[in-house]
């Protein structure tokens, strides 16, 4: 093996995975993960602290955007032994919410197709597919083994050791795009999971999601300002994707009118008042209050949208101060990477929050600089693209000026894209159907090469500015994407593949589509030297396969000097491995 390669696979081995049912080989599935932690998923939805309705805007003389309970699933490294000591069968979350016809319904409403088709396709692809994690695991109690043994629904392995310690876990809080849910980027979170964090993917109820369901409280009562959910029972209700009135193209890089500014404006407002209480009830569990979040979690048994499961057999002792809640990371994609900048910037609200990750963000959502109180960000802040989106130049520009502000304001700022991808690429979407995305989006980079880029670019860039207390060590590939010059100005960025204006962000343009497609399918498997590949050394290649190194672009790094201390991004990660005894 040749010195790229080996580099490639010089991490701790991936952790067990659930085994997957008869029925599952036969659907779309999702890869198990590749780092050294198993991952567990429970799932809540609480009442919120303060029920409110946010801004004027109304559908049918109703309040569009109210917030009533908060609803989150949350990844986590897990101890894989806890489902072999009780005597109980694995249980691993679809990924498909419940229910799951009707959310299939929510999909076709917000793409504005026709019903019948969507709904029988997506539930008959994605129906039985599951995540590779394990339903109200047991928190992980010690650093993860090199030597990790499969897992079986008998097993009797123990993830991580006795160290007479219990690790205390670094946070992030996810924040989906538009049409999404708190599933639909489980490949992200669910990576990040396994390589120690405890990740919160939050379901926004603010009609930027296709379809969520929301159970209302016992101590409430329905009021005249809610929409029923008649197909179910009065203690719910259900909301769908708002469109813009006048205007409901607004995301669209053709439109004149630009987004409605007052929705997405109090949409992005409500999204951070759903992170304050999803903040507020980790810190209930890192208190040992876990059992009050038990009592009043209305994801059980008979209510909409939930599992049998509920939050069984969590031993709530176990998170107790398991979190740390300071220097959390925001992170989100497309209206989510929106979301996550505003984060960053209102320091005074959010004192916990310690520095953001955008990916794809949608920028003519975020509120401009001169727009009342706004200011930039000072907080570490990674922002990964797709090329997609770069060949958005509205999009491209207002990121790339955020970024620079924020780099002027003091704060470290990298900027960067990842070749051959689009929008889609760092959700599940793009690896559950990559034949739809490369036949229709025109992405050309392998889906899971797009997630493990976007993962250890994730990795790396925590790893330079998280706590050392926080920080991870190297059970990740190390591929120093953030080490990758910024490219001059003069080279320019090659307009290949640029779109035509009709499907700018869209989708990519591909020259001599249809000889390259029939060399590729006559080769069957093309590998090409430096092919990057996963964690079993499995080769990813995609319809066209950069060479390793040459997968990125970098548009802006910090300055000589402007990361902690003076010391270069390279240099920064040297010591810290060094400070920590880290393994490469």
């Amino acid at each position: 093996m040749d010195e790229t390669k080996e580099s490639q696979t010089s991490h701790l081995r991936p952790a067990p995975a659930p085994s997957r049912q008869l029925r599952e080989h036969a659907f779309h599935t999702l890869p198990a993960y590749s780092g050294p932690y198993s991952v567990g998923c429970m799932e809540i939805e609480l009442p919120v602290r303060e029920p409110r309705i946010f801004s004027r805007i109304k559908r049918d003389n109703i309040p569009a955007l109210r917030l009533d309970t908060v609803l989150f699933s949350i990844y986590y490294p897990c101890d894989v032994s806890s489902y072999a000591s009780n005597g109980k069968t694995p249980s691993k979350p679809t990924w498909l919410p419940r229910p799951r016809a009707r959310t299939c319904k929510g999909y076709a409403k917000f793409l504005s197709i026709p019903r019948l088709p969507v709904t029988a396709y997506i539930a008959g692809t994605t129906m039985f597919t599951k995540l590779p994690a394990l339903r109200n695991a047991k928190l992980a109690g010690g650093p993860p083994h090199e030597q990790n043994p499969p897992l079986q629904e008998d097993s009797q392995a123990t993830l991580g050791g006795d160290s007479g310690q219990n690790p205390v876990f670094p946070v992030i809080l996810f924040s989906h795009g538009l049409g999404g849910s708190r599933m639909c980027c489980s490949a992200v979170c669910g990576e990040m999971a396994s390589n120690g964090f405890v990740v919160v993917a939050l379901e926004h109820r603010d009609g930027s999601g296709a379809r969520s369901y929301v159970n209302v409280p016992p101590s409430q009562n329905l009021a005249d300002c809610r929409v029923l959910d008649n197909t179910k029972s009065e203690n719910s209700y259900l909301v769908d994707y708002i469109f813009p009135k006048d205007n409901p193209l607004d995301t669209s890089p053709n439109n004149e009118r630009g987004p409605d500014t007052e929705l997405r404006t109090a949409q992005i407002e409500m999204r951070l008042a759903e992170i304050e209480e999803a903040y507020a009830v980790l810190e209930l569990i890192n208190k040992g209050q876990g059992e009050l979040v038990l009592k009043n979690n209305l994801r059980k048994e008979g209510n909409i949208g939930s599992s049998s499961k509920g939050l069984d057999n969590i031993d709530w002792s176990d998170w107790l101060g398991r979190l740390h809640l300071n220097q959390v990371t925001v992170m989100g994609h497309s209206f989510g990477g929106a979301t996550t900048v505003q984060m960053t910037r209102e320091g005074g609200r959010f004192p916990w929050v310690g520095q953001g990750i955008a990916l794809d963000a949608w920028g003519p959502a975020i509120p401009k600089l001169g727009d009342s109180c706004q200011k930039p960000t000072t907080k570490p802040l990674l922002a990964i693209g797709s090329e997609a989106f770069m060949h958005w130049p509205e999009n491209f520009d207002g990121i790339a000026e955020l970024c620079k502000n924020a780099a002027d304001a003091g704060g470290k700022c990298w900027m960067m894209t990842i070749k051959g991808s689009t929008h889609l690429s760092q959700t599940d979407f793009a690896i559950l159907y990559p034949n739809w995305m490369s036949w229709f989006a025109k992405t050309m980079i392998h889906p899971r090469r797009a997630v493990a880029i976007t993962i250890n670019s994730s990795l790396e860039f925590l790893k330079m500015v998280l706590p050392e207390e926080q920080t991870v060590g190297n059970s990740w590939i190390d591929e120093h994407f953030l080490d990758t010059e910024v490219f001059s100005p003069e080279n320019g960025i090659l307009d290949e593949y640029r779109p035509d204006e009709k499907w700018m962000a869209a989708r990519l343009k591909i020259p001599h589509e249809f000889r390259l497609r029939l060399m590729n399918w006559l080769r069957r498997v093309s590998e090409p030297p430096d092919a990057p590949r996963d964690a079993s050394g499995k080769p990813l290649v995609g319809l066209i396969t950069r060479r390793l190194g040459d997968e990125v672009w970098m548009h802006l790094s910090p300055r000589k000097g402007n990361v902690e201390d003076g010391i270069e991004p390279s240099e920064e990660l040297s010591r810290r491995e060094s400070s920590t005894g880290s393994k490469t």
